[in-house]
């Protein structure tokens, strides 16, 4: 895997993880057919979960097949995103049933589920070369409806997928910069402790 993004890692991690990273710029030359989608949620669907109550859900807006669910789901994420990811050629809503299926209790772990799921799907894309960019940056009530999320399920993470498109595409400058600057993480010693 060459681009350059790959991060320069203190300790050997698979190539996957080194080179995942988070693009604004996507090819919308290049579709993102459903078998391959399907491949991300087969991935997504092998994740841990406490109780295996597996209590997530994923809403996914093609702007090739679905232009109303793509602007739909566009138009909860705040300003800043949308003015990249309206190139986007998929977004995904990720959701959590933050009630357990089978006693109806509150699952305090929906959430941590549900990221495990993402990074189980984000793993799989980095590695057949296509890029994800989650965003926190919406409303969460206009995805609700806008995505038609139906109760105990809550919008979690916003997602831009697709095949990584060249910077110079993007609107903002500071977003152009942003797709060839160096990666960066805090040394594992901020936030690993020993007992």
């Amino acid at each position: 895997m060459s681009h350059p993004k790959i991060a320069n890692t203190d300790h050997d991690v698979i190539d996957v993880i080194r080179a995942r990273w988070s693009p604004r710029a996507f090819d919308l030359s290049r579709p993102v057919s459903h078998d391959v989608q399907k491949q991300l949620f087969e991935a997504a669907r092998w994740a841990p979960s406490s109780a295996n109550e597996q209590p997530w859900q994923f809403i996914v807006a093609d702007r090739f097949t679905s232009a109303d669910g793509f602007a739909a789901m566009l138009a909860a994420l705040n300003e800043g995103n949308q003015s990249w990811a309206q190139y986007a050629p998929v977004l995904v809503l990720a959701a959590a049933r933050i009630e357990m299926e089978k006693s109806g209790r509150p699952n305090q772990h929906a959430w941590y589920d549900t990221g495990q799921a993402v990074s189980m799907l984000t793993i799989q894309a980095t590695s057949m070369g296509l890029g994800l960019r989650q965003m926190a940056g919406f409303d969460r009530d206009k995805a609700q409806i806008g995505c038609r999320l139906e109760p105990p399920f809550e919008p979690v993470v916003i997602m831009a997928l697709g095949y990584p498109g060249a910077p110079d595409a993007l609107p903002n400058e500071k977003h152009r910069a942003g797709e060839t600057q160096p990666r960066a993480r805090r040394p594992i010693a901020d936030f690993v402790r020993y007992v």
